[in-house]
């Protein structure tokens, strides 16, 4: 916000020298980016947070000097002369839209002569680095730049009507604005319009085929309040931005509205003549009523470490332009004033009384209590899974929410639904929420191919959005992982993590086909009966289509089950002191049988002594074995917390284990 030194003097008294004011207006929470002279006045560059828009008009900023200073604010009238001419004889207004824009003024005034703006008006605006148009337009640009509510000057005479229809923007409408630029429109966007075409867009910026020219006699000023999503929206999607649109995005003074309307009439009265119709087109909602906002004069002391006193708070709150409304030795409470929408709690308050009073004045070793936070048992399973993965070699990852169509509908396990399309895309092309995170993952891992990186394990801990009908999306919390290892490592990596959130949890395996992962290594997991996640290898399909190079197994796993069943006290067993006997074995099974299904039944004979089960290899030999068969080949790693087990008895545990599987799935040992 570029402002102007003399301008400010004209609504407070600047008895002080301007680097006093600009310390203590960044002191307050108004950043002083710099200053720099020019010609008779000062420019000075105020950072103005996104809360504060307020602070985007002189008059704002001098609000702010006044209370610092303790000084006097003395806004200007703003009264224009009416002639007896009703304005309803003279144009109308039609609002089709209330919930993109909440309420729209118009007044009209006739006989203006239009004519290059008078000396002062034309340095003010020059100062803060706006040109000179005409009188009428610059003294729109000022009462902008006064009040930090917008206007807009039509030619009244170039409406065909005339009159003003406030509608939603037509599919593929097109709209010739003042930089003489032609924008297509689309349904979302307001666009102010007369009975043939559209004149403005609205918020952001006017139409050609009605601005103010050197011929226009009669004018017609509009001041009204947009919605700010909708004007950002609009901004954006057309790359249209203007100094109202960056004002309406922030919200404006809903009891400014009509100020600024009858201000910039007075000035286009005196300084371009004609004569203003009685009375104003107003339409729309109310300004609506602000909340009573308490503060206890004791959360002063708990949260700045320092004592107030509260005739000072209440001096504070009241030149703020809060209406005190009950006040007592213990709180105050106050109505906060309308340009101010970011005072709804007590700590906003309690911010407002100490950046009021000075930060300064708070001394570096205020006693302020503090209480150690707790956190939360999300954030603990998060820490454990993060350590898990980054000690098997991992890298955390951060990818985009949003990602392009053709990702977006690559993966669609957890749901069928069409993903849902963002209105304002963050990057180029990459307007749909992702439902999976693996294709964000392979994407990262292309990127870093592309970089030579060899070694390109990753992980990342993020929210999916799932549609559902009639309701906003389900945001699934998911663990998404992408290896250049194979299906057997990536999923003892997943065994060890939900082994380190649980040691008596376990994965169990279920048969899964997808076109990005190959046919017989993928799976869907399973924790204690819930559907837990995915795991496979990306098929050469998969790798063409993400453009991967080197092969890649991906893993996804919903974040919420593994939290129901993580167990976060430290758990710890007795070390048997007795040795271990190991036995290799390997069966022939028909080419359908899993090894979790043999797996399976190796722990249900094996019982308590089995303390390790390990396999090694999958082989294939159809001359050896037959057609439609393979090898499994396993070890067991068998002790007993007891007594030394021998190897008749460790025998006859293997041959326990052969029966079994002979008997559920057909395995035959090799001998």
């Amino acid at each position: 916000m570029l402002v102007s030194w003399n301008w400010l003097k004209d609504y407070v008294a600047l008895d002080l020298e301007p680097a006093d004011v600009e310390r203590r207006l960044t002191m307050a929470g108004l950043n002083h980016e710099g200053s720099h002279a020019v010609g008779d006045d000062l420019c000075i560059d105020l950072e103005v947070t996104s809360n504060r828009p307020d602070c985007l008009g002189h008059l704002g900023v001098a609000r702010e000097i006044a209370v610092l200073t303790d000084g006097e604010l003395t806004p200007p009238a703003a009264v224009p002369s009416q002639s007896s001419m009703p304005v309803t004889d003279l144009t109308k207004v039609t609002l089709d839209c209330p919930q993109l824009c909440y309420r729209y003024t118009a007044r009209v005034i006739r006989g203006v002569k239009i004519a290059p703006s008078p000396k002062w008006l034309v340095g003010r605006l020059a100062t803060i680095g706006l040109p000179a148009i005409n009188n009428v337009v610059d003294i729109t640009n000022y009462v902008l730049m006064e009040s930090g509510q917008p206007l807009h000057a039509f030619a009244l005479e170039r409406l065909d009507g005339p009159e003003i229809i406030v509608r939603e923007a037509r599919p593929g409408e097109e709209f010739v604005a003042i930089d003489h630029k032609t924008y297509t429109l689309e349904p979302g966007m307001c666009v102010i319009a007369d009975a043939e075409r559209s004149v403005a867009l609205g918020g952001v910026m006017g139409g050609a085929e009605s601005e103010v020219a050197a011929t226009t006699s009669n004018l017609l000023i509009e001041s009204a309040e947009f919605d700010p999503v909708s004007i950002r929206t609009t901004a954006r999607k057309l790359n249209l931005h203007s100094p109202s649109s960056y004002r309406f995005e922030r919200g404006v003074d809903p009891d400014g509205v009509d100020w600024a309307s009858r201000r910039c009439c007075d000035l286009i009265l005196q300084l371009a003549g004609g004569e203003m119709a009685e009375g104003v087109i107003d339409v729309g909602r109310s300004p609506p009523s602000r909340q009573p906002v308490l503060l206890r004069l004791g959360q002063l002391p708990r949260i700045l470490g320092i004592e107030i006193p509260p005739d000072e708070v209440r001096r504070i709150l009241q030149a703020l332009g809060n209406h005190e409304v009950g006040a007592d030795d213990q709180q105050v409470e106050v109505i906060p004033p309308s340009w101010r929408r970011d005072l709804v709690r007590e700590i906003d308050l309690v911010e407002e009384v100490a950046r009021i009073h000075g930060y300064e004045k708070i001394p570096e070793n205020a006693r302020v209590p503090m209480v150690p936070s707790h956190r939360t048992e999300e954030d603990r399973i998060l820490e454990k899974v993060r350590n898990v993965l980054t000690a098997a070699g991992f890298d955390e990852a951060m990818t985009y929410s949003a990602v392009p169509a053709e990702w977006a509908e690559s993966f669609t396990f957890w749901s069928s639904a069409t993903p849902l399309r963002s209105s304002t895309p963050m990057l180029r092309d990459a307007d749909f929420l992702r439902t999976s995170l693996i294709p964000s993952l392979l994407g990262a891992r292309r990127g870093n191919e592309s970089l030579a990186n060899l070694v390109v394990e990753l992980f990342e801990t993020a929210r999916i959005y799932l549609p559902r009908e009639g309701d906003l999306p389900e945001e699934q919390p998911m663990l998404g992982i992408v290896s250049g290892e194979g299906f057997g490592v990536v999923k003892g990596v997943v065994e060890g993590l939900v082994g380190a959130l649980n040691p008596q949890a376990r994965l169990e395996v279920d048969r899964f086909e997808h076109p990005l992962l190959e046919a017989v290594r993928c799976c869907r997991l399973q924790s204690a009966g819930q559907m837990c996640g995915v795991l496979g290898e990306v098929s050469a399909d998969g790798l063409k289509r993400f453009g991967l190079r080197a092969p890649a197994t991906v893993a996804e796993l919903k974040l919420t089950v593994l939290a129901e069943q993580a167990n976060l006290v430290p758990q710890h067993r007795r070390q048997s002191p007795y040795p271990a006997i190991a036995r290799d074995l390997n069966l022939i099974v028909d080419e359908h049988v899993q090894w979790s299904d043999i797996g399976d039944a190796v722990r249900a004979t094996a019982g308590s002594m089995l303390e390790e089960l390990l396999y090694r290899e999958t082989y294939r030999d159809a001359k050896t074995d037959g057609a439609g068969k393979k090898r499994l080949l396993f070890s067991i790693l068998l002790r007993s917390p007891e007594r030394t087990l021998t190897n008749e008895e460790a025998d006859q545990i293997r041959k326990r284990i052969e029966k079994s599987c002979h008997q559920q799935h057909g395995a035959v040992l090799v001998a």
